[in-house]
């Protein structure tokens, strides 16, 4: 695997490990039952092995991420996709970006507008629900300390209810997290062709 860091890019990227993963083989079977309800890729992650270091730390990081990326109510999931593209854009996250980028284009059909923003910044042309969106993970990832109730008018003007407001603050919140393990832990690289 070559180590050249890839740019943003909505093509797929790997992920390398700085520290010491699991052998799937040593694994405990408390470690391969938090695996296996993590997420289906998990068993094979670089990330993943890493993270079962710590079971329980694992269990409830990824209990977290599964109700807040695919929570049933609230925030469409393309929402919740494209805040997670905004949010690792401006963390310089490139393989969070990268796998959010994807699935926003799966759901919408529309890999454009991700590509847009990696290509031209958080501050290119975006319909209006995507503007307020973007903006508001922008703002709270640079800047949380500055936020105020007037920054929910934007949100509330192209229609979004409370609940999907909540449910944009935790998705741009969890990314500030997730962006900071994965780029301590290790680093994006060129997925081998």
């Amino acid at each position: 695997m070559t180590t050249v860091q890839p740019s943003f890019t909505i093509e797929p990227v790997d992920w390398n490990a700085w520290l010491e993963t699991i052998d799937l083989a040593a694994a405990t079977p408390e470690q391969i039952a938090v695996l296996e309800e993590s997420t289906p890729t998990a068993k094979t992650s670089p990330y993943y092995l890493l993270l079962i270091h710590d079971v329980d730390a694992l269990r409830e990081r990824s209990r977290l991420f599964n109700a807040v990326m695919y929570g049933p109510k609230g925030l469409a999931r393309a929402d919740r996709e494209l805040a997670s593209v905004a949010v690792s854009r401006i963390n310089g996250c490139v393989y969070c970006a990268s796998v959010h980028a994807q699935r926003y284009a799966q759901l919408t059909k529309h890999p454009e507008v991700v590509q847009r923003i990696f290509d031209e910044g958080v501050d290119t042309t975006l319909d209006p629900r995507s503007r307020a969106i973007v903006d508001y993970s922008v703002k709270l990832t640079r800047a949380p300390n500055e936020m105020t109730a007037a920054d929910l008018s934007s949100l509330r003007a192209v229609g979004l209810s409370d609940l999907e407001i909540l449910d944009l603050t935790h998705v741009v919140a969890m990314f500030a997290w997730a962006n900071r393990l994965l780029q301590t832990l290790g680093e994006p690289v060129r997925k081998e062709t």
